[in-house]
């Protein structure tokens, strides 16, 4: 049995196309752009291979289309030491995709499901015990929320801990919302949490990314911040994934909780030096490198 932290990831699996621009297109209009990137994503995928980056053990389950785009991002996932056991080829579906423009720093994202929306609670019960075998369960809402909510359920009777980033947003069910060890939104999620009827008890549980303004969270009924790095921002596209993945990492591996939100803020940081949501995830090695430089 390993001795590694093992993270399980219940999520999407996109393709990634990204196009740079020296401005953003005004409605109706055709601008010019510069580069195209093909680049694997997804929410789930790009959390996995930032939680394997940092060390942990990742078991994945998900779906992709029986397509190019599919198998090149399944062999990604086992390239990047991802468990794709989990991950089911849909002859019917096409691959999920996520269209992406660049421009300033700054980018607006247009996400096709595809086979994401095969991930099923049916599909997830076949590989509960992936579940079961965990330390960590990481959860995003690219995959229908009835199987967020059969996951959390099941992670919650098997006694594993479950990291929820309530992204793209959506309402949550009581169920999902008290299931939740963690909660991961960024400022405007948490903005649009407020009108939740369990918002106390979402603030208390939430890890709030806020960019330039770092990270906070609650520990014992205070607040706490972890401030921002100063960093050339390249591409910020998967920095709030490559929080989450190093943030369950961590948290697997029994780091408090305090260390482990410094150490995902600063992987964080790092993320955003390169273009692409996976190519700028930094490994162990590199984060541990960058903290004690500013120790």
């Amino acid at each position: 049995m390993s001795s590694k932290p093992n993270v399980c990831i219940v999520g999407s699996i996109n393709m990634d196309l990204t196009v740079t621009t020296e401005s953003m297109p005004m409605q109706g209009e055709t601008v010019l752009g510069d580069q195209f990137f093909t680049n694997p994503g997804g929410k789930g995928a790009n959390q996995a291979v930032a939680a394997a980056r940092m060390g942990a053990d990742v078991t994945f389950i998900g779906a992709v289309g029986d397509d190019p785009f599919g198998k090149h991002l399944l062999e990604n996932l086992r390239n990047e030491g991802v468990a794709a056991d989990g991950v089911d080829t849909m002859s019917e579906s096409a691959t999920g995709t996520a269209t992406i423009i660049l421009s300033d720093n700054d980018n607006r994202i247009i996400v096709a499901p595809g086979a994401n929306r095969d991930v099923t609670s049916d599909r997830v019960a076949e590989y509960r015990n992936l579940i079961q075998n965990s330390d960590i369960v990481l959860l995003q809402l690219e995959v229908p929320m009835d199987t967020i909510a059969f996951t959390a359920e099941a992670a919650e009777q098997a006694g594993v801990p479950v990291v929820l980033n309530p992204a793209p947003f959506q309402s949550l069910p009581e169920e999902v919302l008290n299931s939740a060890r963690y909660m991961t939104p960024n400022e405007i999620e948490l903005a649009s949490l407020q009108n939740e009827a369990e918002f106390p008890l979402i603030k208390e549980k939430s890890i709030v990314t806020r960019g330039e303004q770092g990270v906070s969270f609650v520990v014992n009924g205070a607040e706490q911040k972890v401030p921002s790095h100063a960093i050339q921002v390249k591409d910020t596209t998967g920095a709030g994934d490559t929080f989450n993945g190093a943030l369950a990492a961590e948290l697997a591996s029994g780091t408090a909780l305090e260390r482990a939100v410094a150490t995902a803020n600063a992987a964080a940081a790092l993320s955003v030096e390169k273009i692409g949501a996976q190519g700028g995830m930094p490994y162990r090695q590199d984060v541990v490198t960058f903290l004690q430089g500013k120790d």
